[in-house]
């Protein structure tokens, strides 16, 4: 098991702690989706749907990123959430960077992340200027000496999106103005067991090395079979407040959602 029993532990907690916020604190903001209604025919169904999308919410927000935490810290220096990366950006950097993400989405590059970095640490640094925009890592980790910089972004994003990521994470390697790992990871791959492929990825991201996807993701913070011990995680406190969940989707769910004026 790569998920030591006291890191399984934290997770359970942290995951059983933002169940029962959600179950005690939970309202449900929508009151009308005619449209959907009337489609879907089953205002119960489409009524508790806003309750499961704000948990879906709720792992995006912040727990992956607490998760993400729970099992680095002890297999790393040092580990932290929402890190400044501070440092400042020049205008040749800027410029640089501008460049690579055009070749990139035009072709005229493969993403190829020492090339891209050594390319940023090649230009001028002089005169540059706080950024405050991007300067925040989802999650840091210092592990063997080398600075890792993560985005853990939803699973679908659109073109620019990954655009905007790729920039931040070539800003990352400015800003400390050495050798880093940026990188932008998935907590699951949505077309498992299908490799990850989107079209919006458009040529920006290096697989497997600035470019991190469920498992992938998982095991390099972990090492072998995080991943697969983390459902298992998961699956036990959801068995756990299973009753509890489906009792308040039927609460949610009383409210009837046809009508609209």
């Amino acid at each position: 098991m790569s998920i030591e029993k006291k890191e399984a532990e934290k997770i359970e907690q942290l995951l059983t702690s933002m169940i029962e916020k959600k179950l005690r604190r939970y309202a449900r903001e929508t009151s009308s989706m005619p449209f959907l209604v009337r489609l879907i025919q089953d205002s119960r169904k489409v009524a508790s749907y806003s309750f499961m999308h704000s948990i879906s919410t709720s792992l995006g927000m912040s727990v992956y990123e607490e998760v993400s935490q729970i099992i680095a810290e002890n297999r790393c220096e040092e580990c932290f959430r929402k890190y400044d990366l501070g440092g400042a950006l020049s205008k040749e950097q800027k410029s640089v960077i501008d460049n690579i993400i055009l070749e990139l989405r035009n072709k005229e590059r493969q993403p190829d992340y020492q090339k891209e970095t050594k390319l940023v640490l090649d230009a001028s640094s002089k005169d540059g200027k706080q950024q405050k925009e991007g300067k925040i890592a989802d999650f840091y980790m210092l592990r063997d000496g080398m600075e890792h910089f993560f985005e853990i972004k939803t699973v679908k994003p659109n073109i620019d999106v990954f655009t905007k990521t790729k920039t931040k994470l070539l800003e990352w390697v400015a800003r400390r103005r050495k050798p880093v790992r940026a990188i932008l990871a998935f907590p699951y791959n949505p077309y498992f067991p299908k490799p990850y492929e989107r079209f919006t990825e458009q040529n920006l991201m290096q697989m497997g090395v600035d470019f991190l996807v469920g498992e992938d993701y998982w095991n390099f913070l972990g090492g072998e079979n995080t991943l697969k011990d983390l459902l298992n995680i998961f699956d036990n406190v959801g068995k756990r407040w299973r009753d509890e969940i489906l009792v308040k989707i039927e609460e949610v769910a009383k409210e009837k959602m046809e009508n609209y004026q």
